[in-house]
């Protein structure tokens, strides 16, 4: 928040003009234009066993859906995408599809470049969502079962989806405002504009069966105990709601501020000239988060803003695809550096020390040399962790998070799992997705056993 505390210390709002913010923010990569996407549908193989859909986490049929777009097809091909993935507009535009289905692309073999299957995926979800028309599923007849899914991010979603659509009654449990978890509140607004994460949502639940409780937050408001009481079986879409510290000193200090925070209060912002940033911010991580946070702090204004990584470009958890994209953006990264202090005067943020990082025997050691950067913003986004104490003691963690078998039912009766507080995954949209369907699949069998 702008506040005389944090303008005192050189965080500020309205650096920019209102010009600049509008585009800025704008959508990062616009659709493809209808020629556009019927000349890349036609660049598509039609491959049989298909490399890129194997590829695909929630396993979309690529080459039908594209066959569809080439056929000028949109609600054909919008179905082949949302049977598979009903999530299928938004992950369009959040995948890393660099380093999944068009990875896999056979035109790399040639081309060196693949059929922009995101892109495509995005040119037909987008047409069927502007004009929807009548819907592409229908209930089954109501089993008289209900189930409650805890957490309303991607997992949850797809789980409720994916139950509602077989006949069951459902209760969607969130403890925010709004439904989408991460897909609303953590990624960069660049990314998705025009509130589409709430349209998607709103077609996914206009299937029916599903009741929507906001504002009830798991161990506060809702029990475990309560649920498997009143309910025939439980999803669990927690995510993840801890962050991981530094392992440093953090002082109480204007400016320090957890990375994810500051990507919510902007998503959440109707008046981005109202946003405060600092003229020099430094984001401590290297994964998704960071790079989103880094290049919304540079469209929000801040002069320098770069990104400390404790080992090298290969290791870091955003694409390449994503630190190039920063770097593009005006955004330095540096590698191989460890936080030591973060330093504050008369309470406010001044600047981080570093340790120089260097890998020996296969370890990550400091090599005696340290720098320091100036700053009057520090974002954090080294990672989050699962909060467990809510579950209790009567499911099974592993490696800190939800353990479940490959359909994710837990350890404990009636109890399945999915997301990012499942052990396991790779914390992607997409993931998620998978779980919260192959899930709906396994608790539906499960109740008309």
């Amino acid at each position: 928040m702008d506040t005389p505390a944090s303008r005192a210390c050189g965080i500020h709002a309205a650096r920019l003009n209102l010009a600049d913010y509008a585009a800025n923010f704008s959508d990062a990569h616009p659709p493809l234009t209808r020629p556009q996407a019927l000349i890349e549908a036609e660049r598509c193989y039609y491959c049989h066993d298909a490399p890129c859909a194997t590829a695909c986490p929630t396993g979309i049929d690529i080459p039908s859906f594209i066959h569809r777009i080439a056929q000028d097809n949109n609600r054909g091909a919008a179905r082949a995408i949302l049977e598979a993935n009903p999530l299928g507009g938004m992950c369009a535009r959040v995948c890393p599809t660099e380093v999944l289905c068009e990875q896999a692309c056979v035109r790399n073999t040639n081309e060196d470049k693949p059929v922009e299957i995101g892109s495509l995926q995005r040119y037909a979800t987008d047409a069927f969502f502007e004009k929807p028309g009548a819907p592409l599923f229908k209930r089954a007849a109501a089993t008289g079962k209900r189930v409650a899914v805890v957490g309303a991010g991607p997992a949850g979603l797809a789980c409720a989806h994916g139950l509602a659509v077989r006949g069951h009654d459902v209760v969607l449990f969130e403890a925010r405002p709004k439904l989408g978890g991460l897909n609303e509140y953590g990624l960069a607004s660049y990314k998705t504009t025009n509130n589409f994460a709430q349209k998607e949502v709103e077609w996914l639940l206009s299937i029916g069966g599903i009741e929507v409780r906001t504002g009830q937050q798991f161990g506060r408001d809702i029990t475990l105990d309560s649920l498997l009481g009143a309910y025939d079986a439980v999803f669990l879409g927690l995510g993840l709601q801890g962050v991981n510290a530094l392992g440093v000193a953090e002082p109480s200090a204007t400016g320090l501020r957890n990375a994810v925070d500051f990507i919510a209060e902007l998503r959440q912002s109707v008046d981005l000239s109202t946003l405060p940033v600092g003229r020099r911010v430094v984001v401590i991580g290297g994964g998704m988060t960071a790079v989103d946070a880094a290049v919304q702090s540079r469209k929000l204004g801040a002069e320098e803003v770069t990104i400390v990584y404790r080992r090298g470009a290969e290791a870091m958890s955003a694409s390449a695809v994503e630190q190039q994209w920063a770097q593009t953006n005006g955004v330095t990264i540096r590698h191989w550096a460890a936080p030591k202090e973060v330093l504050s005067e008369g309470g406010a943020v001044k600047g981080v020390r570093f340790a120089a990082t260097a890998l020996s025997g296969g370890k990550l050691v400091e090599t005696g040399e340290t720098f320091t950067l100036d700053a009057d913003m520090v974002l954090k986004a080294i990672g989050q962790t699962f909060v467990a104490e809510p579950v209790g003691k009567s499911i099974a963690l592993e490696g800190g998070r939800i353990a479940t078998d490959a359909e994710g039912q837990t350890s404990l009766a009636r109890v399945w799992a999915g997301g990012d507080c499942r052990v396991g995954g790779r914390d992607l949209t997409v993931e998620a997705v998978e779980h919260g369907k192959v899930a709906a699949v396994s608790i539906h069998a499960a109740l008309m056993a």
